[in-house]
């Protein structure tokens, strides 16, 4: 097991956004986390990685373990080291290269040298495809582009786990493919990843294991392949079968 999740609560001016979620995630695993919009599936990703305080729950982390509503801001950095947040809209500085843009963690947060850091962000950029564009700037690229860098700057860091929130839903539909293509090679690599998507086929066909939320609740997990082809929950067959009647 290299994360697991407890009890995971969230309340925003009182009302519960995540009523107790539970994930386990061993290594190497893709999880695709699904369920319609208000789920609850972005807070819940944000609240692993700290961008949102949880009200309360554990994550237990590489054998240790956090309390997610009083981690210390040195629990916190020790949790952040070991992870990569793709965002659903890049976040990119603009006003800086494509290469400054994967580097910048590199140099300021870890304090690598310069040299360094832009090997290691050239070989990053080389795996997402993005290698002869080091010296533009985001403004110079697309959609799909911006967020194949995103993704080169969350791997400049050697994660052992990436979260990506919804990394599709900014892009044309012509944008799409070569993000989802670069995400399904990190999953042949070896990367383990939590996804919140709308992408069925990749959340099918790429992720080992689906968390399907409604309401602030996990209705089911399962391996993709189960859940696809017998989910077990009334809910989750409506789900489904919505998506199948979608494609007619």
């Amino acid at each position: 097991m290299m994360l697991e999740a407890k009890g995971v609560v969230k309340r925003f001016d009182g009302a519960d956004v995540l009523k107790g979620i539970d994930l386990t995630v061993n290594k190497g695993d893709v999880v695709a986390i699904l369920g319609p919009s208000g789920s609850g599936k972005t807070t819940f990703l944000r609240c692993l990685n700290f961008l949102e305080r949880a009200d309360a729950g554990r994550l237990i982390f590489d054998g240790e373990s956090f309390d997610l509503h009083a981690a210390t801001k040195r629990d916190i950095a020790r949790v952040r080291k070991k992870t990569a947040f793709v965002f659903q809209n890049y976040n990119l500085f603009l006003n800086k290269t494509v290469l400054q843009n994967v580097t910048l963690g590199l140099t300021v947060g870890a304090k690598m040298k310069k040299q360094e850091a832009r090997d290691i962000a050239v070989h990053a950029l080389e795996r997402v495809g993005m290698a002869n564009r080091l010296d533009s700037y985001p403004a110079q690229l697309s959609g799909g582009q911006q967020q194949r860098v995103a993704i080169a700057r969350g791997l400049a860091c050697s994660p052992e786990i990436i979260y990506f929130d919804e990394p599709t839903s900014a892009l044309d539909p012509e944008l799409i493919g070569e993000v989802l293509a670069v995400m399904r090679q990190l999953a042949d690599d070896g990367m383990t990843m939590l996804v919140v998507t709308h992408e069925m086929d990749f959340a099918r066909n790429v992720s080992s294991k689906v968390l399907f939320m409604e309401g602030g609740y996990v209705v089911e997990t399962a391996p993709a392949h189960e859940f696809f082809e017998h989910p077990k929950e009334a809910r989750s067959q409506a789900f489904i079968q919505s998506i199948l009647n979608g494609r007619k």
